[in-house]
């Protein structure tokens, strides 16, 4: 169960990702940025941050490291992926997923413990939630606004492809107030909340993200 953690120039959050999937149970690897080699990982997570200072579009650099290289058609061709917040922007600049990510409609940096509610749990990294449960974890972001034309939103909203959704706030204009999305066959997960740093009572707010590390541990377990 060999869980890889992709480190960029920024990243930000790779130690919390890593240690996140040790609870979970999964053997965290290192990945660094200017390798093409995936050290025969299981499934990926790309963790937060700012990848190569996100100088030209959050994402847009990163998905043009050697290590994209391999991870783009290893994902395509079905290894599971997990995008958080940064992670997510760069899913979108690789055409891992559909949408972008934009500066939050208020233009302001926003930090707070979020509720969301879990709507797709049938996928690799979701499966250890019910559906419709309501979870509380860090939300962290400038660029966190996710948008997409209407018939993109309609298609993920019909084919039941958005995996959490914001509730009582949207912090940033995400249309349809979506908090994250996969790929048909839920192997690919972007989602802009950290659950990395809800996954142990002691740094909190909650254990509520400890459930997407859990559930690719299930899932490579079942495998």
């Amino acid at each position: 169960m060999r869980i890889g953690v992709v480190t960029f120039p920024g990243s930000l959050d790779d130690r919390d990702a890593a240690r996140a999937v040790r609870l979970a149970g999964g053997d965290a690897v290192s990945l660094w940025h200017g390798d093409d080699d995936l050290k025969s990982v299981d499934a990926v997570v790309i963790p937060g941050g700012f990848s190569y200072g996100d100088y030209l579009r959050c994402g847009a650099i990163a998905k043009f490291a050697p290590v994209m290289t391999r991870l783009i058609p290893a994902a395509q061709a079905g290894l599971p992926v997990l995008g958080i917040c940064n992670g997510f922007q760069i899913l979108c600049e690789s055409h891992l997923l559909p949408g972008a990510l934009t500066r939050n409609d208020h233009l302001h940096f926003v930090c707070r413990d979020q509720r969301l509610r879990m709507e797709r749990t049938d996928t690799f990294w979701t499966n250890s939630y019910a559906a419709d449960e309501e979870i509380v974890i860090p939300l962290k972001n400038g660029e966190g606004g996710y948008v997409a034309d209407e018939g993109t939103l309609d298609r993920l909203e019909g084919d039941g492809l958005v995996i959490a959704r914001y509730l009582e706030v949207n912090p940033n204009g995400s249309r349809r107030d979506i908090a994250g999305i996969s790929n048909p066959t839920g192997t690919i997960v972007g989602l802009m909340p950290h659950p990395e740093h809800a996954v142990e009572d002691l740094t909190g707010p909650t254990t509520d993200g400890l459930g997407f590390f859990t559930s690719a541990v299930r899932s490579l377990v079942k495998s």
